[in-house]
C-alpha cells in the first residue's frame, strides 16, 4: 500500500490546526522571514579572476535541475557587485559547504573583509576555486541567466564533480546555520 493510497483510505481522526493566507507584503523583511522557515544548504560560488580569487555564497543553490546534461541553478541578487565579476569567468567551481564551515560561510558573504583570508582552496586550471572540505565540488559553466524580480536566476551545467560520503552539509535555516547529525 503507497502512503499516499494509506491516506486517502484511513484519514485524519483531528481537524488540522486553523489556518489562513495573508497577503504578501512589499516589504522584502516579511517574505524573508517567512521563506526563512524553509532549510537549504549553502553553496560557495568561486572562480579564479585575473589571478584572484573571487566568491559568494547562496543559500537558493538547487541540484537536479537536469540529469543529462548534468545542470545545477541558484539566485543572486540584481545589487550584487561580486555576481557580475563571477559572471565572466570561464569556469565557476560550486562547493557545498560542509557543516564545519559556518565562519567560513560568513567570510565568503562578507562585504568588508578578505573573503580568502585563512581559507584552505583548490583552484583547477580553467579558474574554478573549490573550499577544501566541502561535502561536493561541482565545476560548472554558466549557460543562461533570467531576470526574477530583484534577482536573477542563474542555470549552469555541471562539467566535473567530487562528493566527501563522509562530510555532513551546513543548512541554513531561520537566519542560522544548523548542521545535521544522526545520517546514515
Amino acid at each position: 500500500m503507497s502512503f499516499v493510497s494509506d491516506l486517502v483510505e484511513h484519514p485524519a481522526q483531528t481537524a488540522p490546526p486553523s489556518r489562513s493566507l495573508t497577503a504578501v507584503s512589499d516589504e522584502p523583511a516579511h517574505v524573508r522571514g517567512a521563506f526563512g522557515r524553509f532549510p537549504s544548504g549553502v553553496a560557495a560560488i568561486c572562480a579564479v579572476v585575473d589571478g584572484s580569487p573571487v566568491g559568494m555564497v547562496a543559500s537558493s543553490f538547487s541540484v537536479g535541475v537536469s540529469y543529462s546534461p548534468a545542470m545545477v541553478m541558484f539566485s543572486v541578487q540584481n545589487a550584487s557587485t561580486t555576481w557580475p565579476v563571477l559572471e565572466g569567468a570561464g569556469r565557476l567551481g560550486v562547493s557545498i559547504l560542509g557543516g564545519d564551515h559556518a565562519d567560513a560561510c560568513l567570510q565568503l558573504a562578507s562585504r568588508s573583509r578578505d573573503r580568502f583570508a585563512g581559507l584552505s582552496t583548490t583552484a583547477t586550471d580553467a579558474g574554478a576555486l573549490f573550499v577544501d572540505g566541502s561535502t561536493m565540488w561541482l565545476d560548472c559553466e554558466v549557460l543562461s541567466t533570467t531576470p526574477a524580480g530583484d534577482h536573477r536566476i542563474v542555470v549552469m551545467q555541471v562539467h566535473g564533480l567530487s562528493v566527501d560520503h563522509d562530510a555532513h552539509p551546513l543548512v541554513y535555516q531561520q537566519q542560522r546555520f544548523h548542521r545535521l547529525s544522526g545520517l546514515g
